[in-house]
């Protein structure tokens, strides 16, 4: 006598129910701009403490002086020019240690061979701080855009490689199991297991590439910058601008808000297939 296997068919419903569940047992459902709640926050208890004066202005200026400064650096100043020079230095870098750190990732990941070239070197720098090796990159590239670039890039290299690298080892052994059962060769395991299954490491590796890149342009651009939102902050400080500065910086916040905001919104859309207690 032979059994026969039925296996019911996964219905809406039953997709439905798993939401319900997730919900219920997880965070909640999702909170619309919720982002946003956080800073808002910050906003309100800065406002409120410098309209009592409890925040003193020597100490930080408040909201509406600098909105005032913000307006008078937008119209009197090139404040969108180093806006501009800051972006274009920060997404050079950015891009260049992301697809750097993400090749030297797959190679170290897929190879034992590509690892013991790879690996040690990449771990070596992760222990030493690249904003210490500043000095030598001035020696070796001088005080111009390479020097930037390259710290910025070296600064994002680091985590890509990191979490890409742990995503790719980190794939469920049954998979390769699954494969060889099936006739699946090496080339489309790697295509259709490996590297989806690396995925959410390579863009958690992502959020903190993009933090590591804005540290990275906050104190390149005090090296002899001729535009940039660090070069703004240089000159607010030696007029005593205190103003200009928090200008600068919550720009800087800004940048680094939105851009983190970004990835966790590809990262849930790229990754929509996975049932986690985020969807």
């Amino acid at each position: 006598m032979t059994a026969t296997l039925h296996t019911a068919p996964v219905t809406v419903a039953d997709t439905t129910d798993q939401r319900v569940v997730r919900r219920r047992l997880g965070p909640g459902h999702r909170i619309r701009f919720s982002f946003w709640f956080g800073p808002a926050l910050a906003l309100a208890i800065w406002s409120i403490g410098s309209a009592t004066g409890l925040i003193k202005p020597a100490i930080l200026s408040a909201p509406w002086d600098v909105v005032v400064a913000f307006q008078d650096q937008w119209v009197n100043h090139d404040l969108l020019g180093n806006i501009l020079a800051s972006l274009q230095r920060s997404l050079v870098g950015l891009t260049l240690g992301v697809v750097t750190g993400a090749v030297l990732a797959v190679i170290s990941g897929l190879s034992r061979f590509g690892e013991s070239l790879i690996d040690g070197p990449i771990q070596i720098k992760r222990s030493v701080p690249t904003l210490a090796i500043i000095p030598l990159f001035i020696a070796w590239f001088g005080i111009g855009e390479e020097m930037k670039v390259i710290t910025i890039a070296l600064i994002s290299l680091v985590p890509i490689y990191i979490h890409t690298h742990n995503g790719l080892r980190s794939i469920d052994g049954k998979y390769a199991e699954l494969a060889e059962t099936i006739g699946i060769n090496h080339g489309e395991f790697v295509r259709h297991v490996v590297l989806p299954g690396a995925l959410p490491g390579f863009l958690l590796g992502m959020r903190f590439a993009v933090t590591s890149s804005l540290l990275g342009l906050v104190v390149v651009e005090h090296y002899n910058a001729v535009a940039g939102i660090g070069y703004m902050i240089t000159l607010a400080e030696q007029y005593g601008q205190t103003d200009v500065i928090v200008v600068g910086l919550v720009i800087y916040g800004i940048f680094g808000y939105c851009a983190d905001s970004a990835v966790r919104f590809t990262g849930r859309r790229v990754l929509a297939w996975r049932q986690t207690l985020e969807g």
